[in-house]
């Protein structure tokens, strides 16, 4: 008898938003709080009534709720000069799929059970590309076969993939041909390499080319379709994981050194995915579109839970320019975000609430209005204002979003309240995750009218805790709330880190808690606030400790701000900041500044005056605007900016992959401009 899932967990109607999670009694101890657990459902684990416990499973469930429908779709490449893409999207269905990941699940075990790939601890597989299709076959291919994935970021930096194919052992990579070469150039310090696999179909002229090229690297070169064709001539039956049985290994790229790869089970990623379907609907057609890195377990997560209630994925052309044209084609229902493109959306629209005359004062007024509402009731609709106002804002995502989901980093309070009302979905602020708890921890509930600011309760599947940390002030007796380090523990937990010993005991303790770095508080509602981070604080030349990430979200809410990086010396006073300016804002700024109208796409007089005195002192003050308005204490507030219109990036080292600020090298690349600043007279208001 086959088993039966409870994929459908309905928000129970009576929940009480007052006491969205609650501590568990005869838990709390010194020095910390009691286990929060949320009051909406019962704590699920891996031995709960209809859980999923394998990635199979989630699959399989999925495939006998499709009706044989479309699963994975992507736009084609009309011409690629000029890059062109079809206006539509074409799909591949759920039978085509599970046929070629049963193909390609039965070559892999034959080419590691004859000894042609493998060799080392574990049969791991790695993938490296962009998000498309292929990604997610061949992962379900793993999946199915009992084999270890391993994702290489497109934009994880050359050195770390050598590092990571090495430290995992892997002997074949899945790839996208422009990566080939340089895998081919990368031989001889990756030994274990032998088999190469295009995601995408290699020209007869490149394919006899890289088949010479890896006969002189001892590395075969072969195209997908091969590697299907020679599963479909010799095809085995999938081979069933065990809920404890090793998934994946998720490098996670830390702000310093190499990577650390996060061993995470069947089990782990199940119970993730079961408890983020927690009140997701699946009586409407599901379709959501990929565009986050498949590498980053956000997004990867977010894709699964699609698949497991028989919905689609329609892949983005991976062009950041072409992702709201990606979506206006694609229409979908569901929307995994993360605060950079919820911001560039708010900016946009805040230019209507700025034009001038009728159309003006319509918007805002209509925004008041719904604001109104949502803070007095929940409720995000209006039947006039959304017709005359906001559905022309949703159109800007395709205008059938139903669900959008946000994470990975903090968002203002003001955009969130007002993205709630103008694009006519619910929004799920703070997925709040990690890597190490396959994403999954808190989000808030549907139609909260208080959340905004909060990441929410945890979810079903965790248990939190607050710990004491008395270097910065934190305890769990604080008032009126208690605050400290954020711990976690549920069957997401992952196993550790491969070959990492020190840090994993540096991690998780003997009762199984995972010690996250950030520091929370946990409101009277029972919801989870992020308030700090333990490791990013430094001591000032005058004895005061600052929390240099947290001071970064406070300006960060600054419409002006599109990034900020904030440094501190302890042999100074004060503090500094690197602020790249949001070029739509920073014109109509200069525009007023200037008495003259400044275009956002006029570079040259935004990067002009990014140099001019008048400007940083005017920028500056409307930075310590919001400060205050966030009541920083005196020695909290940055004293003097850099600005510059050249924004934080992977490519110039200063974000990691997964959008974090590399400290050390942000100052490294900031360095000469930072200590000049620091070699003026110290300000007057520093003592403040």
């Amino acid at each position: 008898m086959s088993k039966k899932f409870n994929v459908e967990i309905p928000f129970p109607p009576d929940a009480d938003y007052s006491r969205q999670s609650a501590e568990v009694p005869g838990t709390r101890k010194p020095g910390q709080t009691g286990h929060y657990r949320t009051t909406a459902y019962p704590l699920l684990t891996l031995q709960s009534p209809g859980t999923f416990t394998t990635l199979t499973e989630i699959f399989d469930e999925g495939l006998s709720r499709s009706a044989g429908g479309p699963l994975f779709g992507h736009r084609p490449l009309l011409s690629p000069k000029p890059l062109l893409y079809a206006p539509r999207y074409e799909w591949v269905s759920w039978p085509q799929v599970n046929t070629r990941r049963r193909a390609i699940g039965s070559a892999l075990h034959n080419l590691f059970r004859s000894g042609t790939l493998g060799g080392g601890e574990m049969e791991t597989v790695g993938i490296w590309s962009r998000n498309i299709p292929e990604w997610q076959i061949v992962d379900l291919a793993l999946h199915a076969y009992s084999k270890v994935g391993v994702s290489l970021y497109d934009t994880l930096g050359k050195d770390a993939v050598e590092y990571i194919i090495n430290h995992a052992e892997i002997t074949v990579v899945f790839v996208t041909p422009d990566h080939i070469p340089f895998l081919l150039n990368l031989a001889p310090r990756v030994p274990n390499l032998k088999l190469i696999v295009s995601l995408h179909n290699l020209s007869a002229e490149s394919k006899t080319i890289l088949d010479a090229w890896g006969k002189e690297k001892n590395i075969q070169v072969i195209n997908l379709l091969e590697l299907e064709e020679m599963g479909t001539a010799n095809p085995i039956e999938p081979i069933t994981p065990t809920p404890h049985q090793l998934a994946t290994i998720c490098y996670t790229s830390g702000t310093t050194g190499n990577p650390k790869g996060v061993l995470l089970t069947h089990g782990n990623l199940t119970n993730a995915v079961h408890a983020q379907l927690s009140a997701y609907d699946t009586t409407t057609d599901r379709c959501a579109i990929s565009y986050l890195p498949l590498a980053h377990i956000y997004e990867r997560v977010m894709s699964l839970c699609n698949v497991a209630v028989g919905g689609r994925i329609g892949f983005s052309t991976g062009d950041p320019l072409r992702l709201l044209e990606d979506i206006q084609i694609l229409k979908p229902t569901f929307v995994a975000a993360v605060p950079r493109v919820l911001n560039r959306i708010y900016q946009a629209a805040m230019v209507a609430a700025s034009a001038p005359g009728l159309k003006g004062k319509l918007f805002n007024l209509a925004t008041e209005a719904k604001l109104h509402r949502l803070h007095a009731t929940g409720v995000r609709t209006h039947a006039l204002w959304d017709r005359l106002v906001f559905s022309k804002v949703a159109a800007a995502l395709g205008g059938k979003v139903m669900l959008m989901a946000c994470g990975s980093a903090p968002i203002s309070p003001t955009v969130m309240d007002f993205l709630r009302i103008a694009l006519l979905c619910d929004i799920l602020e703070g997925f709040y995750g990690m890597t190490e708890n396959g994403g999954s921890c808190t989000h808030v509930w549907p139609n909260d009218p208080s959340s905004s600011g909060t990441v929410g309760p945890p979810i079903p599947n965790t248990e939190l805790k607050l710990i004491d940390v008395p270097a910065m002030g934190y305890t769990a007796e604080d008032k009126p709330n208690p605050r400290g380090e954020i711990c976690f523990r549920g069957d997401h937990t992952f196993k550790g880190y491969y070959k990492d010993e020190k840090n994993t005991k540096a991690t998780i303790d003997d009762e199984g808690w995972v010690h996250t770095g950030d520091v929370g508080e946990i409101d009277q509602c029972g919801r989870l606030k992020i308030v700090d981070r333990v490791k990013n604080i430094m001591k000032l030349a005058q004895g005061e400790y600052v929390a240099l990430e947290n001071i970064e979200n406070v300006y960060s809410a600054c419409p002006l701000v599109a990034q900020l990086f904030v440094h501190g010396d302890s042999l100074q006073s004060y503090l500094l900041a690197v602020v790249v300016p949001e070029p739509i804002q920073f014109a109509a700024f200069l525009s007023k500044l200037y008495h003259k109208t400044v275009s956002p796409e006029d570079i040259k007089t935004l990067e002009q005056a990014t140099k001019d005195p008048k400007v940083n002192a005017a920028t500056l003050a409307e930075l310590s605007k919001e400060a205050q308005s966030q009541k920083l204490k005196g020695f909290e507030m940055i004293k003097r900016i850099h600005l510059t219109m050249e924004p934080f990036s992977v490519e110039n080292g200063c974000l990691t992959p997964t959008l974090k600020i590399r400290r050390k090298e942000t100052y490294g690349k900031f360095k000469r401009e930072l200590d000049a600043l620091y070699d003026q007279s110290v300000p007057s208001t520093s003592k403040l």
